[in-house]
């Protein structure tokens, strides 16, 4: 299951900090870009180990979905 723990202060989704990936925990240590679209918000991440994510939220659905890039 794909999760993504986020901060939100004046609505839903504003800061992503960590998410879980085929069963590992990763935090995330920088947003390198953020973006949105009709229905969704998007964040192009680095995590503390290096890794890189793709995470999208479908408002709607109210659903992520997480792509390592």
């Amino acid at each position: 299951m794909e999760t993504v723990e986020c901060r939100s202060d004046t609505e839903y989704a504003e800061r992503p900090l960590s998410l879980i990936w085929q069963g590992s925990r990763y935090e995330i240590a920088e947003i390198l870009a953020r973006w949105r679209g009709p229905g969704e918000k998007g964040f192009r991440v680095k995590t503390t180990d290096g890794s890189a994510f793709e995470l999208t939220y479908q408002e709607v659905s109210d659903d992520w979905h997480v792509q390592p890039i």
